[in-house]
């Protein structure tokens, strides 16, 4: 199978970058399959698994929140608010992080102090289902 350049960066890092021969991303408007030669498009990420095949090191699977995907004749380019890669998520410690912003959920006080616990309390939820993928 052909290959084509990849890179997924996230603000903290960049986690891939590489020859691969193909990407499954999770668009907003569902997942879509990246192959060399793909048309170019742009696109936004929902919450999932970016998983990566490649002829020199099988599957890899990374979580993404958020950010945008950019097909180009020059490859794919992935820029995500945050990425981690799935070997990366330890169960007992999300399941420690949701109680505590149970909590602080209910502790909040004022609507921008609650938006925030509540932000926290989702993009942990996302991390937790990403781990049952």
């Amino acid at each position: 199978m052909a290959v084509f350049p990849f890179e997924l960066v996230s603000p903290e890092r960049v986690l891939f970058s590489g020859e691969v021969e193909d990407v499954i991303v999770p668009g907003t408007e569902g997942e879509f399959t990246v192959l060399k030669d793909h048309e170019p498009l742009m696109s936004t990420l929902r919450p999932g698994i970016v998983d990566v095949g490649g002829a020199d090191h099988g599957r890899t699977k990374l979580f993404v929140r958020g950010g945008f995907v950019e097909v180009s004749s020059k490859g794919l380019t992935i820029l995500a608010e945050y990425s981690i890669p799935l070997g990366e998520l330890d169960p007992d410690k999300i399941n420690a992080e949701i109680k505590n912003a149970q909590e602080d959920l209910v502790d909040a006080q004022g609507a921008e102090p609650k938006r925030i616990a509540q932000e926290k309390l989702d993009h942990l939820g996302e991390l937790k289902a990403a781990l049952r993928m």
